[in-house]
């Protein structure tokens, strides 16, 4: 992005407001490389969900294993290594790679966050997951055929549905390979 022009309005630890023209929007301080988004089937073909407190939103969000890419796991660490890492600490699922299906913005028009998509291949359950000490993640286990439903009756329940779970759900149901 063109910075040349860019007049900071607020800046945070881990957000800055900025201006461009007469455009304002967001940028991510930490993590110039946006975020990773984890689609994970297990072989019982369970699509891996998460479910967690997200303040911005004032609710509880059923999301996607996510994670930024912010050297969490050391300065040179590459989205792959960072998806693979995110999911096992929020699932408690390794798996023994990962491959990229998708890169785009997350929501262009108050962002400059890019979001990379990666389907996990060859899930093993090594712990309960549930993230790290400062997360309070529940993990849920969706079979794929019922996940339509199952969203929805999170969503009467009062929970947020993280659209990008949509975006898994196309993938894991109609790219299997």
């Amino acid at each position: 992005m063109n910075e040349t022009h860019l007049e900071v309005l607020h800046a945070g630890r881990y957000l800055r407001l900025v201006r461009q023209g007469r455009w304002e929007f967001v940028q991510r301080v930490i993590a110039p490389q946006g975020a990773v988004q984890i689609i994970a089937v297990t072989a019982e073909h369970q699509l891996l969900l998460v479910e967690q407190h997200r303040p911005p939103v004032g609710g509880r969000v059923i999301e996607l294993p996510a994670g930024l890419i912010d050297g969490d796991g050391g300065p040179d660490e590459t989205p792959e290594a960072t998806a693979i890492r995110e999911l096992e600490e929020e699932t408690g699922y390794r798996c023994a790679r990962v491959r990229q299906v998708h890169r785009g913005p997350t929501s262009p028009g108050s962002s400059n966050e890019f979001n990379t998509f990666f389907v996990a291949e060859e899930l093993e359950r090594v712990s309960a997951g549930g993230g790290l000490d400062s997360e309070d993640i529940t993990v849920h286990r969706v079979s794929l055929a019922e996940a339509p439903a199952w969203l929805a009756a999170r969503q009467a329940e009062g929970l947020w549905v993280d659209p990008r779970v949509f975006m898994g759900l196309y993938w894991a149901t109609r790219h299997p390979e």
